[in-house]
C-alpha cells in the first residue's frame, strides 16, 4: 500500500505551501492550528483525497479527527479503504 502520509504531505507542499521546504511539518501537527491549510483548502484537500484514493467522504466525516493532520488522514483513508 502506498504511503498516504508521504503522498498527502507532497500534495500540501505543492498546493498550499508552494513547494516550500516548510513541508517538514509533523504527522500529528494540526493543519488549521499551524495555518498550513485554511477552511477553503480543506475542500480542495477532500477533493484530492476522493479522487486519488477512490473514496467518498461524507459531510459528517469532514471533521478534524479525520482530516486535520497527516496521521488523522492516514488512519481515515485506511479505514475507508478497508470497508
Amino acid at each position: 500500500m502506498q504511503d498516504v502520509k508521504k503522498t498527502v504531505r507532497q500534495y500540501i507542499a505543492d498546493n498550499f505551501l508552494m513547494g516550500e521546504s516548510g513541508a517538514a511539518f509533523g504527522d500529528e501537527q494540526s493543519f488549521l492550528d499551524h495555518h498550513i491549510i485554511d477552511s477553503t483548502g480543506f475542500i480542495e484537500l477532500v477533493t484530492f483525497l476522493e479522487s486519488h484514493y477512490g473514496i467518498q467522504i461524507k459531510d459528517e466525516e469532514m471533521i478534524p479527527e479525520n482530516l486535520d493532520s497527516l496521521a488523522n488522514i492516514d488512519r481515515f483513508i485506511a479505514a475507508k479503504q478497508a470497508k
